[in-house]
């Protein structure tokens, strides 16, 4: 079965884009939002990063 980048129903703060991540690589999605929040205070792009990721990552399909 082929991997597909989806956003997390059930592992979801705002949108679910952090959780979809975390169980794309396998990882605890607490990381990931901690990287995502750094990326944005450090880089400052991170929250248009985040509404883009929203918009195009397609929502996790019911199986």
């Amino acid at each position: 079965m082929k991997k597909r980048l989806y956003k997390s129903k059930t592992d979801k703060k705002i949108c679910g884009v952090c959780g979809g991540i975390a169980e794309y690589f396998d990882m605890d999605s607490t990381i990931i939002r901690l990287a995502w929040i750094l990326f944005a205070v450090f880089v400052g792009s991170g929250i248009i990063a985040y509404i883009i990721a929203a918009l195009v990552m397609p929502a996790q399909i019911e199986e």
